[in-house]
């Protein structure tokens, strides 16, 4: 899941906010979260961003969020590719951002049980949510050389991370050396013994592998 700025909250705001409900660790939130974009995607977590109301000065040179990052105000928007389609899940309901996560979080579980139990068969539970039609749709694959280069150029503007992405996507060389700056920093040593970024990477990286792209060790 990436993480980035919001620029804009796309309904009014809730003027009487809630207190968190839940008694739930963040970690438990996460690990929650990436069962349940793993249920989205096709064969491997649906790509994510979540954009939190932050600057970019906020966010640290590994796409994390700094210690004593303040956001505007307690939103989240999590958008994601998932095999439905492109969704977005606005919330703002409570007044901490990770807790508003929490509750997007739930609502996928809830949104997926409808077809465990029979109830859909096709996701027609997520036709409410998808993204407008104009909003850019990324393939596995192009999802995949995105994350890569973000993590290997976490300092770089959006724009050059996207030329990054690109030639990842189309030269050997360069797509071997920008693999290994992505695993570089996210190698659990680098952060805190945090196991979660460099599972992206792989996960990036065995993407590529299954669509039959060489050029990945």
């Amino acid at each position: 899941m990436a993480l980035r700025p919001l620029a804009s909250w796309p309904t009014p705001f809730t003027e009487k906010r809630r207190r968190s409900p839940f008694s739930s660790l963040f970690t438990a939130t996460l690990s929650q979260l990436d069962r349940e974009l793993r249920q989205l995607g096709d064969g491997g977590p649906a790509p994510s961003v979540l954009q939190i109301a932050l600057r970019e000065k906020d966010f640290r040179v590994d796409g994390m969020l700094r210690a004593n990052s303040q956001p505007e105000h307690p939103g989240v928007i999590l958008s994601i590719e998932s095999r439905h389609g492109a969704l977005s899940y606005p919330c703002d309901q409570f007044d901490h951002w990770q807790v508003n996560l929490r509750a997007i979080t739930l609502g996928l579980e809830a949104l997926r049980k409808l077809d465990r139990y029979g109830i859909t068969q096709t996701g027609q539970q997520y036709t409410g949510w998808r993204a407008i039609e104009s909003a850019p749709q990324l393939d596995p694959v192009s999802a995949a050389c995105s994350l890569i280069a973000r993590f290997a150029w976490p300092n770089e503007n959006p724009d050059c991370q996207g030329e990054w992405a690109n030639k990842v996507a189309t030269d050997p060389t360069i797509r071997r050396n920008t693999i290994r700056r992505a695993r570089g920093n996210a190698h659990p040593d680098r952060n805190e013994g945090s196991q979660a970024l460099w599972d992206h990477v792989v996960d990036a990286v065995e993407t590529l592998r299954n669509a039959g792209i060489g050029g990945l060790d």
